[in-house]
């Protein structure tokens, strides 16, 4: 039922919410179900950016200890495609939780 509100995002590696209605016309037990499963998934958002993380450093770290320029543009690459991963998670992270808690507060 719940896999009917969310979507796998290849690139943040985690479920987002892909509703097809707006919020209003869903029932208050689907809008709970929704809010509940979203609580779940927010809450693993900053374990999964402590492993990006830790992609990021493994790459400095080689990327200190690279000579081949085309090597260290391509590691450079990486970092910032991990760094604006991380960024777009923590933008999940923080507005939906607004969005979360206003609609308990109404809901």
């Amino acid at each position: 039922m719940l896999q009917d509100y969310f979507s796998f995002d290849e690139r943040l590696g985690i479920l987002l919410p892909d509703l097809l209605l707006d919020w209003e016309d869903y029932s208050h037990e689907q809008q709970q179900a929704i809010l509940t499963e979203w609580e779940c998934i927010r809450g693993d958002i900053p374990d999964r950016i402590k492993r990006l993380e830790f992609s990021i450093n493994y790459k400095q770290e080689q990327l200190n200890n690279e000579a081949d320029f085309v090597v260290s543009c391509k590691l450079n690459s990486e970092i910032a495609e991990l760094a604006s991963i991380i960024n777009d998670l923590w933008i999940w992270f923080r507005s939906n939780q607004k969005v979360s808690d206003d609609v308990k507060i109404h809901g």
